[in-house]
């Protein structure tokens, strides 16, 4: 049976990581794909072989402003062709979006606006959600199996986050955050991998720094795998790595039957 494993992981600050043991871990994990977020740095200072992993084809789409966002993805196989951002500047200078295209294949590795710091940041959010559902539709339509992995910035149900009745006015869990996550999973047709095989409460892939959060697993599921359903019907399992932290978030890990088309 074909096994395709993909990590996604908010690394916030990728040499911060790597000093918390993120690539020891990473190295014994056999997985076809890692994708991870808010790198926090330029491409010069992760040109050491340690951002470069063995056995890895290693592409990473920095922010412009130093120590700020960015996404990679480490893949094992190579693809055909590599999307560095969306096509919209004012999104791609923040390093948010990278895509590797395989046939009939991709996996993009996504990071969503916060927008707790400010409203104006909160609108920007919305505004690039208002883009970005387009966007997700012709990803739909293109028939492609597709994986989005990353950090969408938005518990979608009760069930995701703890505290959900005090939250209902904060960034990532408004009203109209979780009716566009509806869309997504409703309208456009998009899977949930991770609940496609785990529906238990208390499955949590962030914790606030405050309160003694994670201590008291008081956590927010904001990091996903998002796919078109075809493979929705391939997962096979899912498991949010804790034994050890490498920042405020979790790695995601997933199993699919599903063969990497070169």
């Amino acid at each position: 049976m074909p096994r395709m494993r993909l990590i996604t992981a908010n690394v916030n600050g990728i040499r911060a990581a790597a000093r918390k043991g993120f690539f020891d871990w990473f190295a014994g994990q056999q997985a076809d794909f890692v994708c991870v977020q808010e790198l926090k740095a330029q491409q010069e200072q992760i040109s050491d072989e340690l951002f470069h992993p063995a056995g890895y084809h290693t592409y990473y789409h920095c922010a412009e402003r130093k120590g700020y966002s960015g996404v990679g993805i480490y893949s094992r196989h190579k693809p055909r062709e590599v999307i560095q951002g969306i096509g919209w500047q004012d999104i791609d200078s923040e390093g948010r979006y990278l895509e590797l295209r395989f046939p009939r294949f991709s996996v993009i590795s996504l990071y969503m606006h916060s927008g707790s710091s400010s409203e104006e940041r909160q609108q920007k959010k919305f505004e690039f959600m208002r883009r970005f559902m387009p966007y997700l539709q012709e990803i739909r339509r293109s028939r492609r199996h597709v994986i989005i992995a990353g950090d969408w910035n938005i518990a979608h149900k009760e069930i995701d986050l703890k505290n959900w009745r005090g939250n209902r006015k904060n960034s990532g869990f408004l009203p109209e955050e979780r009716q566009w996550m509806n869309e997504l999973f409703e309208d456009a047709g998009f899977v949930d991998a991770f609940r496609v095989v785990d529906q238990r409460a208390d499955q949590y892939t962030w914790w606030s720094n405050r309160g003694r959060a994670w201590e008291k697993n008081v956590g927010w599921r904001i990091d996903y795998q998002i796919v078109t359903p075809g493979l929705g019907k391939r997962v096979k399992s899912a498991a949010i790595y804790k034994d050890q932290r490498f920042s405020d978030h979790a790695p995601l890990t997933l199993d699919y039957d599903f063969h990497v088309p070169l």
